[in-house]
């Protein structure tokens, strides 16, 4: 900055007020200023000014694997509201990690980050109240918790399951299995719920119908041999996301099993990847875009608006019928 003053023939303080379009400046000196950062190549240092101003102009996105499409997805819609008001996106994967989450959110509080859009399940009300504590922004994603400052969105996951699983019995399922993510994640645990709405009282029904896994690929795949070895009648399964169904597809062309005639399978989130196995997987889909879309709009909300006020929003969820549910006969 002292470069661009000696350049442009002001002080270092008019410099200042250009970069920060702040106080009364001629505009023959401003353009003389910028003409100088220019030709300098200056590029002001964020950091400093968030030292200044307490605002940095920078959110974070703390998410649970990168690795899932699901979170991609939606980050970029983040990351595109946040451009288009200015701002700039910092991703943090936590690989749902404790240690992990604190680690960013002790970092973020302390690098003048001005909101968190956090989509974790291992948070706690203690936690937030520190960021709060830092005049730090929240919106949650995923997760609703029980305190009045904390808008949370997230979708109709139990009437997710109920679409699903009502779906393979009305393509003619007779004995509907479960392949469910991490119990202790309650998006996990709503949409074993809505299976259970449906499933639940029939006569054939029991607990190991239901298998565990960890919303993967591999997980999905695992979960689908151990369904088929405690119940080879098995005819159709929903699976907790499109991952695990994918791995119960891979089980599934493994143990010879024609996809739909003799197994039909359905996930849930709606992933661009879901329309691109052999065959298409039917899914439940989430507004995936829209939610960060929204999430990002409500933080810029929250974080420019005094009289904010905290909100919970779910969103529906949508049936996207494809192959693994188009049977040709009904069994």
């Amino acid at each position: 900055i002292r470069d661009v003053a000696k350049q442009a023939g002001v002080s270092i303080a008019t410099v200042s007020r250009v970069i920060n379009n702040k106080g009364k400046i001629k505009q023959e000196t401003e353009t003389t200023v910028r003409e100088a950062i220019k030709k300098l190549n200056y590029i002001p240092n964020k950091v400093a000014q968030g030292l200044s101003n307490q605002r940095s102009n920078a959110v974070a996105f703390i998410l649970p694997s990168i690795s899932n499409p699901f979170f991609p997805e939606m980050a970029r819609a983040v990351e595109d509201v946040a451009q288009q008001h200015g701002y700039h996106v910092f991703i943090c994967n936590t690989d749902d990690k404790r240690e992990k989450v604190l680690n960013y959110l002790d970092n973020l509080a302390t690098h003048y980050v001005d909101g968190i859009i956090l989509n974790s399940h291992i948070i706690k009300e203690a936690d937030l109240e520190k960021l709060r504590n830092n005049n730090i922004s929240i919106v949650m994603m995923d997760r609703v918790l029980e305190h009045e400052e904390t808008t949370a969105f997230a979708v109709k996951n139990r009437a997710g399951g109920r679409k699903a699983t009502e779906h393979l019995l009305d393509v003619g399922c007779k004995r509907v299995a479960h392949i469910s993510g991490v119990t202790d994640i309650p998006t996990a645990q709503d949409r074993m719920w809505g299976y259970l709405d449906v499933v639940g009282t029939l006569p054939w029904y029991d607990t190991s119908y239901i298998s565990r896994s960890d919303f993967t690929v591999e997980g999905g795949y695992q979960a689908a041999k151990e369904l088929f070895m405690r119940h080879p009648e098995v005819d159709g399964i929903f699976a907790g996301n499109d991952l695990m169904a994918i791995g119960a597809l891979r089980a599934a062309h493994e143990w010879g099993k024609a996809i739909p005639n003799e197994l039909a399978i359905v996930g849930f989130d709606g992933i661009d990847m879901s329309a691109l196995t052999t065959p298409p997987m039917t899914t439940v889909q989430q507004p995936i875009y829209e939610l960060g879309e929204l999430a990002m709009k409500e933080l810029l909300g929250h974080m420019n608006d005094e009289a904010y006020e905290a909100k919970t929003v779910n969103l529906d969820v949508e049936l996207i019928i494809r192959e693994t549910t188009m049977r040709t006969q009904q069994n």
